[in-house]
């Protein structure tokens, strides 16, 4: 097989993937945490040993959604931090996003965090707590990134940044987990409280030398 067959082979592959995982996101728009892979396989036209060909099994299928929603979740916090704005404003953006994203798109996000109720577990049932921690720490890790980048923590600031980018990452998910199944207050109102809460020693750090500031 010459070189040009296999990067077309390749090319419809990746493509094929693609529109799985878009008829995947609409039953989990429809379906939330109870989308299966019946459902997907029949959304998709196929059966459902194709859908387990191209993806293995339900956690695969469930990482490959997981990682196509977090790639677009983590891009947009980028975005926010490396606004053209005071450090207060892209913090309260960045709270705005997360939160906005989560509720553009409710039941994506229960699919990703919440297992089904009443779900069957030999079809519906994915194993959302085997996937859902890994996708929280690798945010963490970003985040962690970020802020040894930009901040000026002092001595032990790299073990310092890893802390705070796991600890804004574990409350912008509880809070925002609690937010939106209780709609205690608005949206602009939890940011605002965020930020008051992160601001102390936040505000206080200095830039990094030579880094892109924050």
């Amino acid at each position: 097989m010459d070189t040009t067959q296999r990067t077309d082979q390749q090319r419809s592959a990746d493509r094929r993937r693609r529109e799985l995982l878009e008829a995947a996101d609409r039953v989990v728009l429809r379906d939330g945490p109870g989308a299966s892979m019946n459902a997907i396989a029949a959304e998709a036209g196929i059966t459902k040993p194709i859908l387990y060909r191209h993806f293995g099994d339900k956690g695969g299928l469930y990482a490959a959604l997981a990682t196509r929603h977090t790639d677009a979740l983590l891009g947009a916090l980028r975005a926010a931090l490396d606004a053209p704005a005071g450090r207060r404003q892209r913090v309260e953006s960045t709270l705005d996003t997360y939160l906005a994203a989560i509720e553009a798109r409710p039941q994506v996000y229960r699919f990703l965090m919440h297992p089904a109720e009443n779900g069957q577990p030999g079809d519906s049932g994915f194993d959302v707590g085997k996937h859902s921690a890994p996708l929280l720490r690798r945010m963490g890790e970003e985040l962690a990134e970020v802020i040894e980048e930009r901040v000026d923590l002092g001595p032990g600031g790299q073990q310092l940044a890893r802390v705070w980018g796991h600890g804004i990452v574990g409350m912008m998910h509880a809070a925002g987990d609690w937010w939106l199944g209780e709609r205690p207050c608005s949206r602009a109102e939890l940011v605002r409280s965020l930020a008051d809460l992160l601001w102390g020693r936040l505000a206080a750090a200095g830039d990094r030398a030579g880094g892109p500031g924050f």
